[in-house]
């Protein structure tokens, strides 16, 4: 069998077939990676989100205890000693001119 010699520009033409695949292959690989890897990225924030939104939820239920007026009653009666006006401390202002 005789085997056919190459020239230099099927070589070259070769070469660069063989390294467009390679670098083809590549990106294939980097794009597939790169997908997986922000699929994961969006999927941990994702839990984040839910995470802060449970705290925000727990935060509101504590600020509505803590500016409930039965407990601002209580705090003022018992830890600031404070009691209801009596009626002659209580001063009516007119405001409509005459």
């Amino acid at each position: 069998m005789v085997r056919k010699k190459l020239t230099w520009k099927q070589l070259l033409i070769g070469g660069g077939v063989v390294i467009m695949l390679l670098a083809d292959l590549t990106f294939y690989i980097w794009y597939q990676s790169e997908s997986v890897r922000l699929g994961y990225r969006i999927h941990e924030l994702e839990l984040k989100v839910e995470q802060l939104k449970e705290e925000i939820k727990k935060l509101e239920t504590r600020k509505a205890a803590l500016l409930s007026p039965e407990r601002i009653d209580r705090l003022a009666r018992e830890e600031l000693n404070l009691t209801d006006p009596k009626p002659e401390q209580v001063i009516f202002e007119n405001l409509i001119e005459k």
